[in-house]
């Protein structure tokens, strides 16, 4: 039996549409603070109006691992290669479970390893990152959305073999 929670922050959509709608600027904006994340990176102060902002809504998928999707306001998700440098709701989103970097996201669904998810209750992070590596930050917090998943029997893939877990995807 699973339990699933989220937290979702924002109804907009994926953020796929034409970003100059969105109100996307190609100008760097924000300040650089002092702050930092875990990795180490420095957090880009915005405005509240006019911020992005991210949800995240986590289900057990059929074949035995978690579908992450992300609902983005006023942000688009730039392509790869993109130029590093801040873009007013521009950049991509990292994934962690538990604290734990999981991916580094350009788009707004994600299939999460059952093998991330061991038994128990586990935190699935979003956060917006800026090109330039910033922290997209309102306030002095980051802007990110946590959705709370519950696993609470080890579930198992393929033939029946249980995922181990702690091994990176």
């Amino acid at each position: 039996m699973l339990a699933v929670g989220a937290l979702l922050a924002g109804t907009a959509g994926c953020g796929s549409g034409d970003a100059e709608e969105e109100g996307v600027s190609p100008a760097p904006v924000g300040r650089v603070l002092e702050d930092r994340d875990q990795e180490g990176r420095p957090y880009r102060e915005v405005e509240r109006k006019g911020a992005p902002g991210v949800g995240v809504e986590v289900q057990p998928d059929a074949t035995g691992g978690w579908d992450v999707r992300l609902t983005v306001r006023r942000f688009r998700f730039s392509p790869a290669g993109a130029a590093a440098r801040a873009v007013a709701g521009s950049g991509l989103a990292h994934l962690y479970v538990d604290g734990r970097l999981v991916a580094r996201l350009r788009a707004c669904g994600y299939r999460l390893a059952d093998r991330l998810v061991p038994r128990g209750t586990h935190h699935v992070t979003a956060r917006l990152y800026a090109d330039d590596g910033t922290v997209w930050a309102v306030d002095g917090t980051p802007v990110e959305s946590t959705a709370d998943i519950t696993a609470s029997k080890q579930r198992t893939r393929g033939r029946g073999s249980p995922d181990r877990a702690g091994e990176a995807s």
